[in-house]
């Protein structure tokens, strides 16, 4: 079939409520309504629903992250006389004091890693810092304030591990086959078995099938 014909258009779809600063989005990615991203990679297919927040963050290719989430939450020094904006952002109420660049590289470097096929649930918020492995899933209102690993469920404040989402040897093959890499035509005649195969018939599958 003529490509033209099968795949729709993959430029990224922005809500016109949106900001965005200084990101870079994957083919096919969607930021929803009144979503703010600052310095935010996305990958291609992944997607923000209303209302969620980003800063110092990479997301891998399709990642669904649910409404009212916030990743890298935002710091602020404790350790100093007042933990209120005036020290760092000091040029939102006077002339002549810049931002604190130190404070601001501090952030940048506590910056925030998600794999692909990573579902975030509604209004739950990660730390700064986190890596979040391939194919977890963060519950509803969860408070992430360490790291995930891949296929990982955790929930809860803070986040804690409840299970794996299948066998390490399952996770295994799953890594291996890293389908979020595959060309277009190839995922696309993949989609009815991902609908109708158990995930075991699914890599036996399409494993050989993948190069």
């Amino acid at each position: 079939m003529d490509p033209a014909l099968r795949f729709k258009d993959a430029e990224p779809r922005i809500h016109p409520t949106a900001e965005l600063k200084s990101c870079r989005l994957g083919r096919y990615a969607v930021i929803g309504e009144r979503v703010i991203l600052r310095e935010v990679t996305v990958g291609d297919f992944s997607y923000f629903e209303r209302h969620a927040e980003a800063i110092y963050t990479t997301i891998g290719k399709f990642c669904s992250i649910a409404a009212n989430t916030r990743i890298n939450a935002l710091e602020h020094p404790i350790e100093r006389i007042t933990t209120h904006k005036v020290s760092y952002r000091p040029n939102e109420y006077f002339r002549y004091l810049g931002v604190d660049q130190a404070f601001k590289a501090r952030r940048q470097a506590k910056a925030v890693t998600i794999g692909h096929d990573v579902w975030i649930g509604h209004g739950a918020v990660v730390l700064p810092g986190v890596t979040i492995g391939n194919g977890a899933v963060i519950g509803a209102n969860a408070v992430v304030t360490r790291d995930v690993g891949a296929y990982e469920i955790v929930a809860g404040v803070p986040a804690r591990s409840k299970r794996l989402r299948f066998a390490p040897e399952t996770i295994a093959r799953i890594e291996a086959l890293a389908w979020w890499d595959w060309p277009l035509d190839r995922l696309a005649d993949a989609v009815p078995d991902m609908q109708s195969m158990t995930i075991e018939a699914f890599l036996d599958r399409w494993e050989g099938r993948a190069g």
